[in-house]
């Protein structure tokens, strides 16, 4: 069972794609603030992370950031997933500096995100 941490600050948005992961076996942990999930991150061990790029108290680079004090860049690359509707060229630049997957919001098919979050 994988274990996964999710950060998003739209409640709509989280509910779905926790339940969608539920379903689909896995334990989930949810923040909808960076504060909330640096500390999660910090407490528990993670096999996949889920980070919205943009939160209402911070960005996802900052908890990934953060996430450097437990976790290795290797490690970072990894587990980490950044969700955003973000598309610029900028974000992906400064994604493939910590070789993090992401994907785009809306999720179109949502089951291939799943799948994806689930790899």
């Amino acid at each position: 069972m994988k274990k996964i941490l999710l950060i998003e600050d739209e409640a709509l948005i989280q509910k779905s794609l926790k339940k969608l992961l539920e379903k689909r076996g896995a334990k989930v942990d949810s923040a909808s603030s960076g504060r909330k999930a640096i500390s999660l991150i910090i407490k528990n061990d993670y096999d996949r992370i889920i980070c919205d790029l943009m939160l209402q108290d911070t960005t996802g680079f900052d908890v990934i950031e953060a996430a450097k004090s437990k976790y290795s860049n290797k490690l970072i690359s990894e587990i980490f997933i950044i969700i955003t509707a973000y598309s610029s060229g900028q974000t992906l630049e400064k994604a493939a500096n910590y070789n993090c997957k992401v994907i785009f919001k809306p999720f179109d098919p949502i089951s291939v995100a799943i799948d994806t979050f689930l790899q």
